[in-house]
């Protein structure tokens, strides 16, 4: 039995902590179920979701914009160029279909525009998506009707809470920025080719992944509770801090498990509608259909959708954990 059941966290003092006052489990589903418990979730309210995720495809395209159907022509033939002259022209349709999601997406295939006003546009909807998701969902979960239009109205009410909590994630994800501008002058000065060099880089790498995710962990949760009718920014993250102890292992986990997700969703998704693309641009009529620019927009808000939804189911079995 707990000496101290009355404090979340008993590292206030010079005291000895028991390893019993820290134990906090969390009464939730397995990965796997979280994951498919997310799917059915969206699904079993497209009536909301589908409406939302078309203002914000239309939003995005309109204000942010998408990516040149030149540009990605010619990414096209800048893999075709290299695949005749290193591979022979024998690279497989798949494997070139993951190279051109790869070059889409770190070329700016999410955003259409690359400069500074754009980008602002690309977090306001963002927020949107977040504040708008999370309304939706406390309403479905306390079991009363709501309305897409009434989302779109009154979730907006913590906005700048939300952005306040939201600028404090950006400087906390400083370490993982100074980690791939480090990278990217290793790679131009060949710091990685010595073993000893490369082992140094590999420690300073997980030091500074590890310090982003630990300061991360609860500023996440500080995004979903400080969405709370009538909470400060300050009592959002003391909230969150309080919620995320002796969790954050789990949390992270569930992070983890987030991102392979998306990742393989985006690969089972998007590779057949690349090769279909490369199929579809041998006619010389559609060569001008921006087609998969499309999909990106759309499955980016689908993701960001999805990523809300999943965190939030995760908040609330942690909150209804600790009201047992």
């Amino acid at each position: 039995m707990a000496k101290r059941t009355s404090k979340n966290n008993p590292h206030k003092s010079f005291k000895r902590s028991y390893r019993e006052d820290y134990q906090r489990g969390v009464d939730a589903p397995g990965m796997l179920q979280h994951v498919f418990m997310t799917f059915g979730t969206i699904f079993k309210n497209w009536k909301l979701f589908l409406p939302l995720l078309v203002i914000v495809v239309f939003l995005n395209v309109f204000f942010v914009g998408l990516m040149s159907e030149a540009n990605y022509v010619k990414l096209q033939d800048v893999l075709n160029q290299t695949d005749a002259q290193v591979a022979g022209g024998n690279v497989g349709g798949v494997v070139k279909a993951g190279f051109l999601l790869i070059s889409a997406i770190t070329s700016g295939g999410v955003f259409g525009k690359s400069n500074e006003v754009a980008m602002i546009f690309g977090i306001l909807i963002f927020l949107l998506i977040w504040l708008t998701t999370i309304f939706i969902l406390r309403r479905l979960m306390a079991g009363k009707k709501v309305k897409l239009r009434d989302a779109l109205y009154n979730s907006m009410s913590p906005l700048v809470p939300t952005v306040m909590i939201f600028a404090v994630v950006v400087l906390q994800c400083i370490p993982i920025f100074l980690l791939i501008i480090a990278y990217s002058a290793a790679v131009q000065t060949n710091f990685l080719t010595m073993p000893f060099y490369a082992l140094m880089f590999l420690a300073f790498a997980i030091l500074m992944i590890v310090l982003s995710g630990y300061l991360l962990s609860s500023s996440l949760v500080a995004l979903i509770a400080v969405t709370v009718p009538g909470i400060y920014p300050m009592e959002a993250f003391r909230a969150a801090k309080e919620l995320i102890m002796s969790r954050r292992i789990k949390f992270i986990m569930r992070i983890i498990n987030l991102i392979v997700v998306v990742v393989v969703g985006w690969a089972i998704i998007m590779l057949p509608l690349i090769l279909f693309d490369l199929w579809m641009k041998t006619f010389a009529w559609t060569r001008g259909i921006p087609f998969i620019p499309i999909c990106l927009a759309i499955m980016s808000g689908f993701t960001c959708i999805y990523a809300t939804t999943y965190l939030y189911l995760y908040y609330r079995w942690m909150l209804d954990d600790d009201k047992k």
